[in-house]
């Protein structure tokens, strides 16, 4: 059986990196067996795809193999890195979207890489969110892409990451948070387009159209393994519209609170504002950052209200 992994999809046509060259090929265009449509399956960048050849020497998509994880926005699938992208100014970042996202990344056994750009605008600033994040428990850098600056402790980062595995990873952050200028700073040979960022309103223009997955290898050499995903929609991350995961699987999100695992006074303590919570507890003591805990509160709102029919 000839497999495979989906590059990119648009208008139904996928691109399909073989994992072994057939007839000198090393990537094919496919497209999904009929069946799909009835069977409601949609082929995802990063999905795994076993493949048959037609008659004609083209190929067509047999099955999808199991995958570790989907995500909505963006369609992408088998994620196993995200560089979370924070600027420190220009746009001010918001502790709650980045939060969610890393909430969302955790649900999905995804792993989040706290990346902070824009240093060189406001190092202090840069150097709190550090310490917000790297107390919170993530791997953390600060980088200036107009110096330069923190990009080889991500490239020294991601070459550690990738010498015993091929994994796909993504870098995402809100508009204007600089993603495409650090991606090509890291990724000379990528050249993606970067949108201007608005004074006015302080948004950046959204460039990017699909989900496509570049070789590593192919972009910083034979030390480096797996994939990069260049993906637009991390920012639009609306719990009311989509459903990411539900309010009991909040807790589980906040990696730093499962040391309190079973330790608050009530059962069914919510860690939002009841006496004796073990959680409450160590954000006054400054073991769990503030921030952190004023997103869980957000979501825990936000998911609480959302009608049962929508969850």
């Amino acid at each position: 059986m000839i497999k495979g992994t989906v590059l990119k999809g648009v208008g139904g046509l996928y691109t399909v990196r073989l994992d072994t060259e057939y007839n000198g090929e090393a990537t094919v265009n496919v497209r999904g067996r009929g069946a799909f449509r009835h069977e409601k399956l949609v082929l995802l960048t990063g999905d795994r795809v076993e493949l048959e050849p037609n008659a004609d020497g083209s190929f067509f998509c047999k099955s999808i193999l199991e995958r570790k994880n989907s995500l909505i926005r963006p369609p992408l699938a088998n994620l196993d890195i995200i560089f979370v992208v924070i600027p420190c100014k220009k746009p001010m970042p918001s502790f709650e979207i980045i939060d969610k996202m890393i909430s969302i990344a955790e649900h999905n056994k995804i792993e989040s890489v706290i990346v902070i750009t824009k240093s060189d605008l406001d190092d202090g600033f840069a150097q709190e969110m550090y310490r917000i994040y790297k107390n919170s428990g993530f791997d953390t850098f600060i980088t200036s892409s107009k110096n330069g600056s923190g990009v080889e402790c991500v490239l020294e980062y991601l070459k550690k990451r990738t010498e015993k595995d091929s994994p796909i990873c993504a870098f995402a952050g809100a508009s204007g948070a600089g993603k495409s200028t650090l991606m090509n700073t890291i990724f000379p040979t990528l050249c993606l387009e970067t949108g201007d960022l608005s004074q006015k309103i302080e948004r950046g223009k959204n460039t990017t159209r699909h989900t496509e997955l570049f070789s590593l290898n192919e972009l910083l050499g034979k030390e480096y393994n797996g994939y990069l995903a260049d993906t637009p929609g991390f920012s639009l991350i609306d719990f009311e519209r989509f459903d990411f995961f539900g309010l009991d699987d909040l807790f589980d999100t906040f990696r730093e609170f499962k040391g309190s695992q079973g330790k608050c006074k009530y059962t069914k303590c919510s860690h939002t504002k009841e006496e004796g919570c073990d959680i409450l507890a160590r954000v006054k003591n400054g073991e769990i950052e503030k921030t952190r805990h004023n997103s869980y509160v957000a979501l825990y709102e936000i998911l609480k209200k959302k009608p049962a029919w929508k969850k």
